[in-house]
């Protein structure tokens, strides 16, 4: 069974940019789905942003479109660009598998999820 480790959170000022990564302990088959989600305290944990692993297709939650982007980094590995973070992106940033055709925006399906990394933006 796979595991991930997500990677590369810490406190930036609003405006910053930052890359979070996520590695699997084994190779990615092409029939799976990865994807980010991000709780903050006190609340339930959000879909983000998640790649299909077969063909690169990608999708994001509305409040991350157009300022985050997943990508593949290689066979084993993926990434979540953050760009022009804003307070309200403060919080713990998981990474999450599952076997799929399709990308699931419920947490619910995922079967297999990183420890999650903080990352916190100041005002």
């Amino acid at each position: 069974q796979l595991h991930l480790t997500d990677s590369g959170g810490r406190l930036v000022q609003a405006g910053d940019s930052l890359r979070l990564s996520c590695t699997a302990s084994g190779y990615i088959a092409s029939a799976y789905v990865l994807s980010w989600f991000r709780q903050a305290p006190g609340k339930a944990r959000e879909f983000v942003g998640g790649l299909r692993w077969r063909d690169g297709a990608a999708y994001y939650a509305d409040s991350v479109k157009g300022r985050f982007t997943v990508s593949k980094e290689n066979a084993n590995a993926m990434t979540l660009q953050m760009n022009g973070l804003i307070p309200d992106d403060t919080a713990i940033y998981y990474c999450a598998l599952v076997s799929a055709g399709v990308i699931y925006p419920a947490a619910s399906r995922y079967t297999t999820w990183g420890r999650g990394t903080q990352v916190t933006v100041s005002s």
